[in-house]
């Protein structure tokens, strides 16, 4: 897509997003790496205005993630999918169309005599 400047930016969602991510880097990194150093949090602070940044950026080129209320309302909409495998009974009666085909065989699959030549002996 192209840049359109009419296009709105989510700058709530942007600015929320980054001082979660931010919130969290800078408590990992104060207690579990003990670091005391305040040029780190700086560095934390500029990678978030980075993001928000880049994150407009796309905005304006027309991306835009989907919430979580979004993909709640779509999965909700979609026809319910089996998860997981079917039984063997269910599998040895249901072979037909669906099934798929047995690959041919190969030197290294073959039930067969070995296709390779014996070595002759001395």
């Amino acid at each position: 897509m192209a840049w359109d400047a009419t296009r709105p930016v989510p700058w709530k969602r942007l600015w929320t997003e980054w001082a979660a991510i931010g919130t969290i880097v800078a408590l990992v990194a104060y207690f579990i790496s003990h670091n005391r150093k305040p040029g780190s949090y700086v560095g934390i602070v500029l990678a978030g205005l980075i993001y928000v940044a880049f994150g407009a950026v796309l905005a304006k080129f027309g991306y835009s993630r989907k919430t979580f209320r979004q993909l709640r309302t779509e999965a909700a909409a979609a026809p319910p999918r089996q998860v997981g495998r079917t039984s063997r009974r269910s599998t040895s009666a249901a072979v037909g169309a669906s099934a798929r085909p047995k690959p041919a065989p190969t030197k290294r699959t073959s039930s067969g005599p070995s296709n390779r030549p014996q070595k002759k002996r001395r």
